[in-house]
């Protein structure tokens, strides 16, 4: 299974283009990766809010709504402002269960080009080792087009 991120980047930025509101990117950005995005059971966003990470656009279940930053996997990405592929999440100290049908995960930080960080894109996946560093830099690519496109605010 590999996925070709050029196209993916061209879609996005078709989708994207003369959109800058930011809840209306995140949005259609969560359900274009959910639908063309093979075996994810969760995609989505957490924002950083007053020091956490709080839920954002996403597409699959229900979802954890706050997320410390440094907890979990999500906030650790944000923390260390890095990719993080998690290849078997039971293995991941701290993993915050969300949907137990998750086995697998990748987060990558949104940092804006002022070294900003706005706050992570969340996929899981319900097949161990689902995400490659491939895809961790594929999706960070992805990350720079959305960032990119829309008009932040100030604060969430």
């Amino acid at each position: 299974m590999s996925t070709d991120y050029a196209l993916l980047k061209q879609q996005l930025e078709s989708l994207l283009e003369g959109e800058e509101h930011w809840l209306a990117n995140l949005a259609n950005t969560s359900a274009l990766l959910f639908s063309q995005l093979p075996e994810l059971n969760w995609v989505g966003f957490y924002l950083l809010s007053e020091g956490e990470l709080v839920l954002g656009p996403f597409q699959g279940k229900p979802a954890c709504v706050r997320i410390p930053l440094g907890k979990g996997v999500c906030g650790t990405a944000a923390q260390r402002r890095e990719p993080i592929v998690v290849p078997d999440v039971h293995e991941f100290p701290g993993h915050i269960v969300c949907d137990e049908a998750s086995r697998s995960e990748l987060v990558v930080p949104l940092i804006t080009a002022e070294g900003r960080l706005l706050g992570v894109l969340d996929l899981d996946s319900p097949v161990l080792h689902r995400f490659s560093d491939r895809d961790a830099q594929g999706l960070t690519a992805l990350m720079g087009v959305l960032i990119s496109a829309t008009a932040w605010p100030e604060k969430f």
